[in-house]
């Protein structure tokens, strides 16, 4: 790597100054030390977020929860109370990496995390991602890759926790040139759909400083299919969320995950599944209309019916 200045921010407006143009916020480091190592960035400056006051609250209420970017994967893997009012998130957090890397992984780290394609990640390759002139998954090992993507670049958006908030109706709230920006798990990422060089939309200085999640829905699932049994990438995940009253969905978010630059979501498969009973065969409907449209390549065609079924699963596991 590199070498770099490094200092610790005791405010938003100083971690801001700090950051500048080229200087990349610390928390977990999981990612950052990856990518700093395989030289897939040169920040100037790292400037260490964790002495920031706030981020690392999980703040209760009635209508919302607020949860800090500094908040760690563990701690809503192991929440009694998150566990109960919001299932499909505790469930999401529980897959991520081993213990070690949740224990230190943070919900804005896990979030902004950047692309996990091997071809972006090999530092002899210049793809797409890295201002090359092709997308080499397109036509190479692209078994992990996009089924769905806005611009020809196909490395998928991998991050479990914005799966689970996309179908909880979530925002990321980010500091942009000093005041908060709510952003849906969609436009988070729109910048990825849209432009194949970037890994979200964040632009540099920007920082998550927290999720805030509505409490509107009662009944919420996570559900991930991997190659390994524990500490692996998520091959496909799917999360929902809905009311049930009477056997009957309301106001049902389904978003997948792995398949897209985006966590995947469908309105006209919402809508179809709103006051409907939850039936396999409605299950079955849904992930028709969620998958319609999807662009296999070479080795990732087993993608689709994988994402049938969870997509399947993942709603009926909403009934309990």
């Amino acid at each position: 790597m590199k070498a770099f200045q490094y200092a610790t921010a005791h405010s938003f407006d100083s971690a801001r100054e700090l950051v500048a143009d080229n200087g990349m916020y610390l928390a977990g480091g999981n990612d950052t030390l990856g990518l700093l190592k395989e030289y897939l960035v040169s920040p100037n400056i790292l400037v260490n977020i964790k002495s920031l006051p706030g981020l690392d609250k999980i703040e209760r209420g009635s209508d919302s929860w607020k949860i800090g970017a500094l908040v760690t994967v563990a701690q809503i893997e192991n929440d009694p109370q998150i566990a109960k009012t919001f299932p499909g998130l505790q469930q999401a957090a529980a897959e991520v990496g081993s213990q070690q890397i949740r224990n230190v992984a943070s919900v804005g780290g896990n979030l902004a995390q950047h692309s996990r394609c091997w071809y972006f990640r090999h530092r002899d390759t210049l793809c797409m991602k890295k201002g090359g002139d092709l997308c080499y998954a397109r036509h190479g090992e692209n078994r992990y890759h996009s089924l769905f993507t806005g611009n020809t670049c196909i490395s998928p958006v991998v991050s479990n926790l914005a799966t689970a908030f996309a179908a909880l109706d979530a925002k990321a709230i980010v500091l942009r040139d000093g005041k908060e920006t709510p952003m849906t798990m969609a436009k988070l990422y729109q910048g990825a759909w849209e432009n194949p060089q970037s890994h979200n939309s964040l632009k540099p200085g920007d920082l998550i400083v927290r999720v805030e999640i509505p409490t509107a829905r009662t009944s919420s699932a996570f559900i991930q299919m991997s190659d390994k049994q524990a500490f692996d990438w998520a091959l496909v995940s799917c999360a929902a969320a809905a009311n049930l009253s009477g056997g009957k969905l309301n106001s049902p978010r389904v978003a997948v995950g792995c398949i897209s630059p985006v966590p995947w979501q469908v309105e006209a498969a919402n809508q179809f599944l709103d006051g409907k009973e939850l039936t396999d065969d409605v299950a079955s409907q849904a992930a028709d209309m969620i998958l319609k449209g999807a662009e296999p390549h070479e080795h990732n065609g087993y993608k689709i019916p994988m994402a049938h079924a969870l997509i399947r699963r993942t709603l009926l596991k909403l009934k309990g």
